[in-house]
């Protein structure tokens, strides 16, 4: 098994709703940056796992149910490189999470719906919800992160750095690249 951060990459994927013009958004943050512990209220198909158990090892992706960019990109786009990655997620060089992130439609995008929903979608690694803040629309990972929207994408090196963070449509295979750059350091 490979040492933490000393040899292996943390990959985090970051991918949100769509926000509306008139939600205030923590401000986009720049890169290099050493990656924030996310905050999580409850997982499904885990007892949790927290980002420095997984150090050197995780593809993250910030995601909404009932987000359009997520359903047509993010989610096929995990289950996708979950596909290219399979060797080094079985040797453990990489783990696959998932971080539920509502910061609108509170009363329909419950955990109990999500349940079904990752059901339905087949998504078996781990998913955690992001934790809300009392009285704060944004949950905490998402302002702890600063992103911006749907989707938004962050990698993390070996060392817990963000070296990689863009918001919107992207080609993965920019995003590919470094992942396998950072696993062969």
């Amino acid at each position: 098994m490979r040492k933490l951060f000393g040899t292996v990459s943390v990959i985090a994927i970051l991918f949100l709703s769509a926000a509306t013009p008139s939600l205030a958004r923590p401000s986009h943050q720049p890169v290099p940056r050493l990656a924030p512990e996310w905050a999580v209220s409850e997982w499904i198909n885990s007892d949790g796992v927290t980002l420095s158990d997984l150090k050197g090892k995780v593809v993250v992706d910030f995601f909404q149910l009932w987000c359009p960019g997520c359903n047509a990109f993010s989610i096929p786009l995990v289950k996708f490189w979950g596909k290219v990655f399979a060797k080094e997620i079985a040797d453990g060089a990489m783990r696959l999470v998932s971080i539920h992130t509502v910061f609108e439609g509170f009363a329909y995008q419950t955990p109990q719906r999500l349940k079904g929903f990752i059901k339905r979608k087949k998504i078996h690694h781990a998913v955690g919800v992001d934790r809300a803040i009392e009285g704060q629309r944004l949950p905490q990972t998402m302002c702890r992160y600063g992103t911006m929207g749907t989707p938004e994408i962050a990698i993390i090196d070996k060392q817990g750095v963000i070296r990689f963070q863009e918001f919107g449509g992207f080609k993965p295979e920019r995003a590919q690249a470094l992942i396998r750059r950072l696993l062969q350091e």
